[in-house]
């Protein structure tokens, strides 16, 4: 890529816009640079609201200096993407929407910028006690296989399974937003700054010194106000 003709972002938006969607009815300018976190390698995510799409996709280009993320919506299909990321608890398109800025208006993006605020202000669904024991059971049989490994290469694996199962089981059990990669630290952060930063010291110095400690009483602790870990009884699918 040839980065020496990179445009300012919002010019480059405004420029995609005009090239590929100049007559729909909105779109957005989202992502990292909107919110100041765009390192050398990062992309623009472009929300695109346009009365003549079929159905929603997601497109990737390279132009005008950047990688660019298209998301493209009818005035029907974001509706359906919102709820899926409130169902998954991972408000991916509602978070792009309410970062946004505003690239092309015709009068739609104030709406749909509500809709995407008070969904995020309403937080995911509430987890049922037999949820919380399903996810209980699987973070308990997770670590029961770290504290039993002898394979260090077994072990690393392991060790990602509990990050992603622990940052669920606390932000989910807790009423948060929850996310993938990148995401599960940020999501953590904005659920606590203090917690966070012990999530990613505990796992870091497992990866770097093999200590297992730190992991483990995280985990302990983000199962003690649920009754701890749970193996003996636990059954699940029995007629």
């Amino acid at each position: 890529m040839d980065y020496t003709k990179k445009l300012l972002p919002l010019e480059a938006g405004e420029k995609f816009i005009q090239k590929h969607y100049p007559n729909c009815q909105g779109a957005l300018l989202a992502g990292s640079v909107v919110r100041g976190e765009a390192t050398e390698m990062s992309d623009l995510d472009i929300v695109i609201f346009d009365e003549k799409i079929n159905s929603a996709y997601r497109e990737s280009h390279v132009e005008f200096g950047w990688p660019i993320e298209v998301f493209a919506h009818n005035l029907a299909s974001y509706k359906f993407y919102f709820e899926s990321d409130y169902l998954r608890a991972r408000p991916s398109l509602p978070r792009m929407v309410s970062e946004g800025i505003v690239l092309i208006d015709d009068g739609i993006i104030e709406s749909i910028k509500n809709e995407a605020d008070i969904l995020l202000e309403k937080g995911p669904e509430k987890w049922t006690l037999q949820t919380i024991t399903t996810k209980r059971y699987f973070l308990t049989d997770a670590l029961d296989d770290f504290l039993g490994c002898l394979d260090r290469a077994e072990e690393l694996f392991i060790a990602n399974t509990i990050a992603v199962l622990l940052s669920e089981f606390v932000l989910r059990s807790n009423c948060k937003w929850m996310g993938d990669s990148k995401w599960i630290v940020r999501s953590l952060k904005q659920f606590d700054e203090n917690y966070a930063k012990r999530f990613v010291e505990a796992f870091d110095r497992y990866y770097k010194y093999g200590e297992k400690n730190l992991i483990i009483n995280l985990v302990d602790k983000a199962l003690k106000p649920h009754g701890g870990r749970l193996f003996n009884g636990y059954s699940i699918g029995k007629e």
